[in-house]
């Protein structure tokens, strides 16, 4: 396997970053208790936390309204 070029290793951080400030700041917003566990497992393991994240936050919206 080869290893990626510095470019591209950036890239993948800042979007990482991105993504966990995004999740961050939503479920701050949102009132969620944990949103720095949210925002640092999105940023660790971004595949995984976010579709999580936001199925919860549906499911939870639905079932307010």
């Amino acid at each position: 396997m080869s290893q990626p070029t510095p470019a591209v290793f950036l890239f993948g951080v800042a979007l990482a970053a991105g993504l966990s400030l995004f999740v961050f700041s939503h479920a701050q917003r949102h009132g969620s208790r944990h949103a720095t566990a949210w925002g640092v497992g999105a940023f660790l393991f971004a595949g995984f936390v976010v579709p999580i994240y936001f199925i919860r936050y549906w499911l939870r919206r639905k079932a307010r309204h």
